[in-house]
């Protein structure tokens, strides 16, 4: 058997990072998730490279910022010629599987050829669009499994889970044809309930048939078929709860109570509330619904507490799965090989100043997630890392485990040696990127936001507006008080600023490296 560790990744989706019991949640109980803390190091300063789901899993992947990568926005594509962290485990003999939630492509059913004028030219990039679209539902409309070319970016053997909730498609509505005809031909259906938030779903999907179990039985019978096998292993298990819409099956329905929840900061606590806030604000007031199911929306006081305990179903529901997959690594002999990661793709402002869901208001809330490390053969690993850390730290920080080198062009560091406690070379500041795909909430144009974070400050900048945002992340954690425009914070917003310039210059793609003669 190799030398080398095994790799488990478990990633869910929209899940803040303040929504574990071992990052302080009060009502929340997941024992489970909280069992890897407690064996290895909690990171308390892990922020996204983009709080979308598609640009930060394709970041995850790359090692790589959205603007480099080219997923800029959901509905984009990773190029099908990017290498991934994945791509270089497979070329060092690695298994490599991804069970559950992919993204990286778009998982809606529409035509993705650029538009044009016969004859033009529509994008900057020559691509063939032809050999994309295997997240989309028409791949999966029969009963039988679609297989999607292999490698498919960089992974040997895939169990594909689109979208969310009962509404979820590929390989896992395809086994529910099969398996709960009914369920599948009917995914809206309900039974009676009193909550009246959006996108409450009591669902009648039975708990050993929704999203979250499918995943947990595929990963549990994926570490047992390889209990023996020679070749180290790398497994991506990804959940698409606690995501919206707000349905939790069975038990997990009404195993918190709305009453049980505290709220956060709210809208009236901001002192000069920012415009996208304020759009949010006067939608709410005029009883306007958002355009879309996906955006960010604000809600009464009792939706938001509705929302919390519905989330925390979903979350409960992973962490018995978490539960379950990391019992069948045990039983495969190889738990004392295998380094646990837990993370998440972005957040949920979840009652953040009265809102639910995520969009182009850059919050804590939604740029902060989980990211937990259990290794076994990593010695004195400290229990709480509080250094910056961001979704591009993975990629070299898993190959840097596996004694692998990174390729050109990777923007991440290695977070290796902080898990030992040296912080000797641990960020000073990191960015975080926002590309929208639609004008919204007051913005003049689709958003474009670059924000910096430090252990101090937090700085936001939205292209193309005449505002800006800059809060003192330890005197006003709820980042309630806006001191952009305060006369003695101006050399602090011109420092971040010079920092967040810094992060900007080095967006340039260094791949590939060039080639000098001799």
């Amino acid at each position: 058997m190799s030398d080398r560790p095994d790799f488990l990744v478990i990633m869910t989706d929209q899940h803040r990072w303040d929504w574990l019991g071992c990052n302080g949640h009060s009502v929340l109980r997941t024992p489970h998730i909280d069992s890897l803390a407690q064996g290895g190091t909690s990171f308390g300063q892990y922020f996204v490279a983009s709080p979308v789901c598609m640009p930060n899993r394709a970041s995850f992947m790359t090692g790589r910022y959205p603007s480099v990568h080219g997923l800029r926005y959901n509905g984009c594509h990773l190029p099908l010629t990017a290498n991934t962290f994945v791509d270089v485990l497979r070329a060092a003999g690695y298994q490599t599987a991804s069970v559950g939630k992919s993204h990286l492509q778009p998982m809606i059913d529409k035509t993705v050829a650029p538009k044009g004028k016969t004859g033009s030219i529509a994008e900057a990039w020559k691509t063939d669009f032809t050999a994309y679209g295997h997240e989309q539902p028409s791949r999966y409309s029969g009963t039988e499994n679609y297989d999607l070319p292999l490698p498919y970016y960089g992974f040997d053997h895939i169990d594909m889970v689109t979208r969310h909730g009962t509404e979820a498609s590929g390989h896992y509505r395809q086994w529910l044809r099969r398996n709960y005809p009914n369920a599948a031909e009917n995914p809206l259906r309900q039974l009676p309930h009193n909550y009246t938030c959006p996108q409450a779903l009591r669902t009648d999907i039975p708990e050993d048939a929704y999203p979250t179990a499918y995943i947990r039985d595929s990963a549990v019978r994926h570490l047992q078929a390889n209990a023996d096998n020679e070749d180290p292993l790398f497994t991506f298990v990804s959940f698409p709860d606690p995501h919206h819409p707000f349905n939790p099956p069975g038990r997990y329905w009404d195993m918190y109570n709305p009453d049980q929840f505290a709220l956060g900061p709210r809208f009236a606590d901001h002192v000069a509330p920012p415009p996208p806030l304020m759009a949010l604000y006067e939608d709410f007031v005029a009883g306007r619904a958002p355009d879309a199911r996906t955006f960010a929306f604000m809600a009464r006081e009792q939706h938001l507490r509705e929302a919390m305990a519905l989330t925390a179903g979903m979350i409960a529901m992973i962490d018995d799965a978490v539960g379950a997959i990391l019992s069948a690594l045990e039983e495969s002999g190889r738990r004392d090989r295998t380094v646990v990661i837990f993370t998440s793709d972005h957040g949920d402002y979840l009652g953040d100043s009265d809102l639910l869901l995520k969009g182009p208001w850059m919050r804590d809330s939604i740029n902060r997630v989980p990211l937990i490390w259990n290794d076994p053969d990593l010695s004195q690993l400290v229990a709480r890392n509080d250094a910056l850390a961001s979704t591009v730290d993975i990629a070299p920080s898993i190959l840097a485990r596996a004694g692998l080198l990174p390729y050109a062009g990777m923007q991440g560091r290695s977070f290796l040696a902080e898990l030992q406690g040296d912080r000797s070379l641990a960020r000073a500041s990191l960015l975080i990127e926002y590309n929208d795909a639609n004008m919204r909430f007051g913005y003049s144009a689709p958003a474009r936001i670059r924000s910096l974070v430090t252990d101090d400050w937090a700085l936001r900048v939205p292209g193309g507006e005449s505002w800006g945002e800059l809060y003192d992340r330890r005197r006003d954690p709820d980042q309630v008080k806006n001191l952009w425009d305060a006369p003695d914070h101006a050399e602090t917003r011109r420092k971040c600023t010079a920092q967040l310039l810094d992060h900007l210059i080095a967006q340039m793609d260094e791949s590939p490296r060039a080639r000098h003669p001799a």
